[in-house]
């Protein structure tokens, strides 16, 4: 299953200005947390372990990352079954409770939602609000 493809964005209604990358940024970030935190699949986590150690040592941006390692294709095989199902209800749902989150805390300042930058800061204002709804689905769950 395709969650998303960046492709769908900065083939859409995209600025203009804007590197196409920005069309992988806000995937990229969610991608990163799952990863980081032990939802990952196999692909990255046992196959492709050098590159999953690229992102844990933030040598790259999830951006960056997430367009080199993942074609800028966000699909179930990146996440095990516990992350598949956390997608499916944050990410993947109807009403995209990832997207009020990173609009809320990330996209506020920004000119657009894809104009948000790539960086470790981004992730780092990101990432307790998704751990925090991490936490409430599986409390729930």
């Amino acid at each position: 299953m395709k969650y998303d493809d960046a492709s769908w964005h900065y083939g859409g209604d995209f600025p203009d200005g804007l590197k196409i990358e920005a069309g992988a940024t806000h995937i990229g970030m969610f991608v990163a947390w799952c990863l980081l935190n032990d939802l990952g699949g196999d692909l990255h986590i046992a196959e492709f372990t050098d590159d999953f150690e690229k992102l844990k040592n933030r040598e790259e941006t999830p951006g960056q990352w997430f367009i080199r390692n993942c074609d800028e294709k966000f699909t179930d095989e990146d996440l095990s079954l516990m992350g598949n199902r956390f997608a499916e209800y944050f990410y993947a749902s109807d009403d995209v409770p990832y997207l009020d989150i990173y609009e809320s805390t990330v996209g506020q300042h920004a000119s657009h939602l894809y104009a948000v930058p790539d960086n470790w800061e981004t992730y780092d204002k990101l990432a307790p609000e998704i751990s925090r709804a991490f936490n409430q689905w599986s409390a729930n769950g």
